[in-house]
């Protein structure tokens, strides 16, 4: 049985938080613990989005023991601290709303851990938009956004061919893809041209204020 109605999946950092603050400094507070130079900005950016342990990994030349213990270090300061450091971005309170009315069930789907996801959407004031709040586990569990993506629409009954997930990096459209999905990429975000060419969603939308007519239109639903 599927979840009536049509739905979206909203992916968190890039999506409907700017989460730069929090994570930027997180990661060079795990790099500094580590002994390490500090990483570049463009390197910090390049972070936001994808599964953070493969990108401790690329930072410190592929060393999968170092990864695991910057993750840990990271999560030192990020749990009481960087997690608020964080942004709700302009518009985004309204778009959610506009959706709700419209009947479209909401829910987020983000590789961070869920701990972290539903303290961020708690305290930014967003839980009474979405249904259920998915991340990855703390263990690693889920942190691929393919398989993040199964496990929510399986664990909610929800219609594939009803559902569309918005994202800001190339994981969320070729998680959204291996699932069968439609895919929305956000354009105030952290991915970049190149990825969303290499990787090409459905649509990608500019700003913040076109998103919930983008969403409705993919999901036949245009007004």
């Amino acid at each position: 049985m599927t979840t009536t109605g049509p739905t979206a999946l909203f992916d968190l950092d890039g999506t409907l938080t700017d989460p730069y603050p929090g994570i930027s400094g997180s990661i060079l507070y795990a790099i500094e613990r580590l002994g390490r130079p500090p990483v570049d900005e463009a390197t910090l950016r390049a972070a936001i989005g994808p599964p953070l342990e493969a990108s401790f990994a690329a930072m410190l030349g592929g060393d999968a023991i170092l990864a695991k213990e910057a993750l840990a270090h990271y999560r030192e300061r990020y749990a009481p601290v960087g997690l608020y450091e964080n942004k709700v971005f302009d518009g985004i309170p309204e778009a959610l709303a506009t959706l709700k009315m419209n009947g479209i069930q909401l829910f987020v789907a983000s590789s961070k851990p869920r701990v972290f996801c539903e303290r961020i959407i708690e305290h930014f004031g967003l839980g009474s938009f979405f249904t259920t709040v998915h991340g990855s586990e703390l263990d690693g569990t889920r942190v691929d956004k393919g398989d993040l993506i199964a496990h929510v629409l399986a664990s909610e009954a929800i219609d594939a061919t009803r559902c569309v997930m918005i994202g800001d990096r190339r994981h969320d459209i070729s998680g959204a893809r291996r699932n069968h999905l439609r895919a929305i990429a956000v354009g105030w975000g952290y991915g970049t041209a190149e990825e969303f060419a290499e990787t090409p969603p459905d649509r990608i939308v500019p700003d913040v204020p076109a998103l919930a007519d983008a969403v409705l239109s993919e999901l036949g639903l245009a007004q």
